[in-house]
Formats: C-alpha cells, sequence, structure tokens
C-alpha cells in the first residue's frame, strides 16, 4: 500500500504541472503571438523484481520475465510555436510574423529578449524624440541592436513587408528581427517574452541567425493570434483532473488499508 500512494502521489505532483500548463493556455488565448505548451508524460523510474521460476520454464508466457512496479509518471513541457492564424487591425505600427521562426529583439532590464506581440508604440522620450516600444514599454531593437529612436518630424510612420520602418520623410528603421533555429531552447519569461538564458553565449551565435532585410517577410497591418486550441485544452484538463481523481483515490484506499493492518490485533 505504501509503494502505491508514493507512485501516486509523484504522479499528482506531475498531472497538477499539466493543469497550471492548461491554465495557463487558456488564460493566453487572446494574446498576441502567444505559443501555447503542451505536456506529455513519460515513466519516472521502474523497478522490476524477479520472483518465481525462470523464463524458460513458463511455457506459453506472453510478457516480460518478472514484476515491474513504477514509482510515477514525470511530465515533459514543450512550446508549440506553430504559426497562429492573422487577424487583420490595419494599423500602421502593427505587424505580424508569417514564419515561425522569427522573433523580434527588445530590451529588458538591459538584456535581449524576444517577442512575437508586433502591437508596437511609440514612446515619447527627451529631445523632442520617440523611442519604439512594445505594449508593455521594453524598447524595441533594430538590426544595429540598438533602440530605434525617430525624431518628432517623422510622421506617418508605416511598417513594410521587409520589416522597414518608413516615413513620409524617407526615414528607414530596420526592426531587429532574428531567426532562432532553435526555437525549444527559449525559456518564457512572461509578458510574452522569451528569453535564451540558460545556454551559454557561443550556443546564443549558434542558435541566433541576424537575417537580411530580404529575408524578412511579415505582414504589416495585422496581428498574429495565439495558438491555444481551446477544444484541445478543455479536453486534455478534464482528462488530466479525471487522472488526479483517480490518484486522489488510490491514495485513500492506501490509507483505509493501512489503518485495517493497524487495527489488527
Amino acid at each position: 500500500m505504501l509503494r502505491s500512494m508514493i507512485t501516486a502521489t509523484n504522479t499528482m505532483g506531475q498531472l497538477q504541472t499539466q493543469l497550471d500548463s492548461i491554465s495557463n493556455n487558456l488564460a493566453n488565448t487572446d494574446t498576441n503571438g502567444y505559443k501555447s505548451t503542451t505536456t506529455t508524460f513519460s515513466e519516472l523510474v521502474r523497478q522490476q523484481m524477479n520472483n518465481g521460476p525462470e523464463e524458460s520454464e513458463e511455457v506459453g508466457r506472453m510478457t516480460e520475465y518478472g514484476i515491474r512496479s513504477g514509482v510515477g509518471a514525470k511530465a515533459i513541457s514543450q512550446l508549440n510555436f506553430q504559426q497562429g492564424s492573422l487577424k487583420m487591425t490595419g494599423r500602421e505600427l502593427d505587424f505580424a510574423f508569417t514564419s515561425p521562426e522569427h522573433f523580434l529583439q527588445v530590451l529588458v532590464d538591459g538584456e535581449v529578449h524576444y517577442t512575437r506581440d508586433g502591437s508596437l508604440y511609440l514612446s515619447e522620450t527627451k529631445n523632442n524624440q520617440f523611442m519604439l516600444a512594445t505594449a508593455n514599454g521594453h524598447p524595441v531593437l533594430g538590426d544595429d541592436n540598438n533602440p530605434i529612436i525617430i525624431d518628432e518630424n517623422n510622421h506617418g510612420l508605416t511598417i513594410t513587408e521587409q520589416g522597414t520602418i518608413v516615413s513620409e520623410n524617407d526615414l528607414q528603421n530596420q526592426l531587429g528581427i532574428v531567426q532562432l533555429d532553435q526555437p525549444q531552447l527559449l525559456t518564457k519569461e512572461g509578458n510574452n517574452l522569451y528569453s535564451l538564458k540558460n545556454i551559454g553565449d557561443q550556443e546564443i551565435i549558434n542558435v541566433v541567425t541576424y537575417l537580411e532585410r530580404n529575408e524578412v517577410k511579415v505582414q504589416p497591418g495585422a496581428l498574429e493570434s495565439s495558438n491555444v486550441d481551446m477544444t484541445k485544452e478543455m479536453t486534455d484538463m478534464m482528462v488530466t483532473q479525471r487522472a488526479y481523481q483517480l490518484n486522489a483515490k488510490s491514495i485513500t484506499i492506501g490509507d483505509q488499508m493501512l489503518g485495517l493492518i493497524n487495527s489488527v490485533r
């Protein structure tokens, strides 16, 4: 009974991780460029107990020899970078990525982060200038890895299909759009941001590809929707809740059996 209770307890902890992931996905259904997290399970540890006659003496046996006892399941979370659908907004400073490997570089507390949210704004700075920023106020980096600063005299800003910001005065600034060859190395940082903080500088060089202007393809006047499938998430949530209840019941039954054993005199 004690072994079954340990197995159920370990599995419940991993099922809670999946429920947290599903809740986060559902909460970000309407977040621009949000990428959902999928959770799969693998066997945590398995012990084999060889009790009984030799395998060769068991005539007609169809399964492996011995008794295999597991100690629970392990949850494995993975980001799903499937392309989200595009929704037209008509706003001049909105753009949507059309390639799932492309990201916009932004500056957060002095460190480079990545996002797929193409909703940009102008934030006023000193000297009658404006800085291009995200909805949360983080500076957007250009292709020179510096924040994009725009003078107040430049009006009629628009974004081209090559990720270039142009104005009526023929001002041109290139958005710092990069390609991440291994997006699964990204770490979620909240506020629709990602980082590569868990890998070394040399690995970052091998992962991040700086794109030429003709290699960038975006959809101006549009935003990418999240790739959360609500039907799938709701189905996964119900299945996970049932599995959680099953393991909780297993602990209850094990506790009752231990109580019966302790009451025997």
